[in-house]
């Protein structure tokens, strides 16, 4: 099933008409917000390169599912 998901907030302009794949090897600077300090302060402190590498991280997976378990405790 296709899936189409408008990610243009999200995303570095560079990378808004990326594929998916492309967008997960990308350097965490690809998402708005983060710039190249980020990804070398990134790499040194939790040996993240990627999106995809930050997306599985074990405590940002935890934090972000903390943050929902809290929002449904009303």
């Amino acid at each position: 099933m296709a899936v189409n998901v408008v990610l243009d907030k999200a995303l570095d302009k560079a990378y808004e008409n990326k594929p998916l794949a492309e967008i997960l090897s990308a350097p965490p600077s690809a998402l708005a917000g983060l710039t190249e300090a980020h990804d070398k302060q990134l790499l040194d402190a939790l040996k993240i390169k990627t999106i995809a590498d930050l997306g599985n991280n074990k405590f940002f997976q935890l934090a972000a599912t903390l943050v929902q378990l809290a929002a449904k405790e009303g």
